[in-house]
């Protein structure tokens, strides 16, 4: 499987997908920051170590998942055939990709639903993070940005899911990486470039033109493990 694809394919799903992500996550930024001193939370140029700090945690968290995905993935397609294998990998990551691609063309929303299978784990993972609360320095940021990254989410499930195909833990690593650079832009923009950059973003013909970009890469996908079939 091409990773360069997989990856710059993810890396849009996180940025064009980054809208979801500012309404889900926005509020949860600002309750992590209420414990600040107020000119520490009113002066960009203070706020930025702990925002960098949790979302680089998140994205931590993200790769270490996509990992395990990946090894997970491996583990059970070692049961069949090696090319057998390498066809469903292709199949499954073609699928995805398309399905990522509607939800970031703004065509298709079912994604996410997955994220109510992620709740039963965060009861156990949340009481970590409320531990960590209030937050006093970029290193307890950090520590609350890793559990942040388990959060219930939609979008995060579904790239995890794709994650499994992507053939070892290496790669399911790379995936999940892409995906939460991808998001990173989003979630750290401030002032007057934050509401640029997102009504960029929100631009109807903008989304569907990166979502007919991933949707291109998934049915290249679709359409080289039908070939491989076939030949």
């Amino acid at each position: 499987m091409p990773e360069n694809v997989s990856f710059f394919a993810a890396l849009a799903v996180g940025f064009f997908g980054g809208v979801h992500c500012v309404g889900m996550c926005g509020g949860i930024v600002g309750a992590l920051t209420f414990g600040l001193p107020a000119e520490t939370r009113e002066r960009a140029s203070r706020l930025f170590p702990y925002l960098l700090a949790y979302n680089l945690a998140r994205i931590t968290s993200y790769t270490v998942a996509g990992a395990i995905a990946g090894t997970v993935g491996l583990l059970g397609l070692s049961l069949v055939p090696m090319q057998q294998a390498q066809l469903v990998l292709l199949a499954i990551a073609g699928l995805f990709m398309v399905m990522m691609g509607l939800y970031v063309g703004g065509w298709w929303f079912g994604l996410t639903r997955i994220e109510r299978f992620g709740s039963r784990l965060w009861r156990y993972i949340e009481p970590v993070g409320r531990r960590l609360m209030p937050v006093r320095s970029p290193g307890q940021a950090f520590g609350l940005g890793l559990v942040w990254g388990w959060l219930p989410c939609g979008l995060v499930y579904s790239v995890l899911i794709w994650a499994l195909s992507a053939g070892g833990p290496l790669q399911g690593a790379l995936l999940m990486l892409g995906f939460g650079l991808g998001t990173l832009p989003n979630l750290l923009a401030m002032g007057a470039f934050a509401g640029q950059l997102s009504a960029f973003v929100r631009r109807p013909w903008v989304r569907r033109v990166a979502g007919g970009m991933v949707v291109a890469f998934g049915v290249y996908q679709l359409m080289l493990a039908g070939a491989r079939l076939a030949g």
